[in-house]
């Protein structure tokens, strides 16, 4: 995890979440500055003012440190993340307001905190929580960030993701 590439990585996995508690791994997906990853819930959840938290469009996490906490590749979409990326994900290289190119689309990383919830802390177990969560490893972001998107365009599994200078 910790060699993960800093400036450009890939895209390893693209999870949409259609409902509540469900997960569908997707080969290509589109994102919009609208509608986030289409077909993903979140255009369609409510924030506290009713609409969608544009701080909280798509979430990235790391690959290497989801594959270790997941076991089985199957488990992967568990987490709960839309784009797995082999990518340093950490306060110091992706800090709120860089941006990414993937595939055709632009996004930018918010300044939202991204930690295990309860649903995480079930799937991996509490060992796993406390250990993203442990204040030492916070600024790894090792539960992922959040990104926005900028610009609509196709993302596919395979594609590279790179920091925009």
């Amino acid at each position: 995890m910790l060699a993960s590439p800093q400036d450009h990585g890939k895209l390893e996995a693209i999870f949409i979440r259609p409902g509540q508690d469900q997960r569908e791994y997707q080969k290509a997906g589109y994102l919009s500055p609208k509608g986030g990853l289409e077909g993903d819930r979140w255009a369609t959840s409510e924030g506290e003012d009713g609409k969608p938290n544009p701080r909280a469009q798509v979430s990235l996490m790391n690959s290497r440190l989801l594959k270790m906490i997941a076991g089985e590749e199957e488990r992967m979409a568990l987490a709960g993340a839309n784009l797995i990326v082999d990518l340093d994900l950490s306060e110091t290289n992706m800090p709120a307001g860089q941006r990414l190119t993937v595939g055709e689309a632009l996004l930018e990383v918010t300044d939202l905190p991204h930690t295990g919830c309860g649903k995480f802390s079930e799937r991996f177990g509490p060992d796993a929580v406390r250990y993203i969560n442990a204040a030492k490893r916070r600024p790894r972001h090792l539960r992922g960030i959040y990104v926005r998107v900028l610009k609509a365009g196709t993302v596919r599994v395979g594609d590279v993701i790179q920091k925009v200078e």
